[in-house]
């Protein structure tokens, strides 16, 4: 059981050194999540056989000194949005009750190819369309910090079932900020690649020109070694990662408009931290960010409810109010509108690129609020919606934009520091997070 709350790399690492035996912690991780008094709320379906199957191979491999890959024998939990073939995959929607894909998603045989082991689906947001994470039509994870406070969405089980060592790591998706908002709010790191930088062939979408899968887990190094499975190359090479000389810019304005206290002091502090550490700190406010984020009711709701309208309008009553409502506030958008603000993005993207080329990443906090209770949320639909949009305004930033962004911890419970880096500059900036991880690690 020592292991369970070990990194992925560490288990990997100990598989090699013959100190870890993958079936064992298979068996460790599927007796946790079945007697875990929240396990059923974390996970909407365990993968016994398929994972004792897969572990089985793992130790074979490991015993023949044949192991694949680092992470070979090491098991993960996928978010509900992924399919795997011959095992439900409902997207946490009553709409596709039942529904049941005849093959694994691209990146799951890849992940499986490299000896990864699915202990199973977890549960998230109706969709994939809320930042807090609630779903009353399946099930709402609870925070890890606080079983009252929203846990973040939408890979709100995948984020619950790492931070509670109910897995190694996990795999969610990012649209808006659902992989950096769980992140935060539940204390792990979460990784949201640039756009197509991972193939999306079995991923139930809500809009693909944001929708991007990554990596959720204990360390940053975790997450280059998942995405260097996910890719196939390579992992980056993370030894010496330091904050010093970094060239960073605090993205002052916009992120910090009607936060709370906690997240702004934490991620003060790591700042000072930075700071400590060598890093060469600017700050800067850019009027790229206002516009680029007006354009959001123009281009999110309406691809989604393009793609979903005819599925929600057969059946509405299955879908909780809130989401639905959601959804429906993109049937207004004329074409034309869509069309033209895709335009204007894709040049405002080029701006941004040109402007902060000469850094190494972008600050801002993850969200700018603490995790809201769930009760209030439920009660109050205008409540809801108000802090759905804000808990997603700062991570949307990087998906308008169309930035890697990686959330890392600040040491405050709940509170995000997010990284942003360059368009297709993934493994770059996760040496930058490496580096930064190091230096709000010391004190």
């Amino acid at each position: 059981m020592k292991w369970l709350r070990a990194s992925a790399v560490a288990q990997g690492r100990a598989i090699m050194a013959g100190l870890l035996d993958p079936l064992d912690q298979t068996e460790a991780y599927l007796e946790a999540v079945q007697s875990h008094p929240y396990g059923r709320r974390i996970y909407a379906r365990l993968t016994p056989d398929r994972a004792r199957a897969e572990a089985i191979a793992a130790h074979d491999r490991a015993r023949a000194e044949l192991r694949r890959s680092l992470l070979d024998g090491v098991a993960i939990s996928w978010k509900d949005n992924i399919d795997s073939g011959g095992i439900r995959t409902e997207a946490g929607s009553r709409l596709l009750e039942g529904r049941v894909p005849r093959r694994d998603a691209d990146l799951l045989s890849q992940a499986t190819r490299d000896g990864l082991i699915c202990l199973g689906k977890t549960h998230m947001t109706e969709l994939a369309f809320s930042g807090l994470g609630l779903n009353p039509s399946t099930a709402t994870p609870p925070n890890a910090l606080d079983a009252d406070k929203a846990p973040g969405g939408s890979s709100s089980g995948a984020a619950v079932s790492v931070a509670l060592g109910l897995a190694a790591a996990a795999i969610g998706s990012d649209t808006g900020g659902s992989i950096r908002v769980p992140a935060a709010w539940n204390d792990i790191v979460g990784f949201k690649p640039t756009h197509g930088a991972l193939p999306s062939r079995g991923v139930v979408p809500l809009c693909r020109r944001f929708d991007v899968v990554g990596p959720l887990a204990r360390k940053v190094e975790d997450c280059a070694e998942i995405m260097a499975v996910l890719v196939g190359k390579p992992a980056v090479d993370l030894k010496g990662a330091s904050a010093r000389g970094l060239r960073i810019m605090v993205l002052d304005g916009l992120p910090f408009a009607e936060a709370e206290d906690g997240p702004v002091a934490a991620f003060h502090d790591a700042l000072g931290r930075l700071d400590r550490a060598g890093a060469q700190i600017t700050h800067g406010d850019f009027d790229i960010v206002d516009k680029a984020m007006a354009l959001s009711p123009r281009l999110f709701a309406p691809e989604a409810y393009g793609i979903w309208r005819a599925q929600i309008e057969d059946a509405p009553e299955l879908m909780w109010p809130p989401i639905l409502t959601r959804f429906r506030g993109g049937a207004d958008i004329s074409a034309a509108d869509y069309v033209s603000g895709w335009e204007v993005l894709d040049r405002l993207r080029r701006e941004w690129a040109a402007k902060l080329a000469g850094f190494d990443a972008i600050l801002l906090p993850t969200a700018p609020i603490l995790p809201p209770d769930v009760k209030r949320l439920s009660a109050d639909e205008d409540y809801f919606t108000r802090a759905n949009l804000l808990t997603l305004r700062n991570t949307r930033i990087g998906n308008l934009l169309g930035l890697p962004a990686l959330s890392l911890p600040t040491g405050h419970p709940g509170c995000g520091l997010m990284a942003m880096g360059h368009r297709g500059g993934d493994r770059h900036l996760l040496r930058v997070g490496a580096g930064i991880e190091a230096a709000l690690a010391v004190d």
